[in-house]
């Protein structure tokens, strides 16, 4: 993504929370965004076969 569309995507998002965001905070935002998105890439990159099953749940 270029920095226009991550620009475009955290002001959509802000604008419908309602939240301002300081100019001096957008590179900040810019940045986080990115490697959100890295991270997103790696996680449905990885396949998984149609039976796996779900990691058991604890509670104390």
């Amino acid at each position: 993504m270029t920095d226009a569309d991550l620009d475009a995507f955290a002001a959509t998002g802000l604008r419908l929370l309602g939240l301002p965001l300081p100019p001096e905070w957008q590179a900040s935002v810019r940045a986080n965004l990115r490697v959100s998105f890295a991270m997103a890439a790696l996680v449905t990159a990885f396949a998984l076969p149609d039976d796996a099953e779900q990691a058991p749940v604890f509670t104390a």
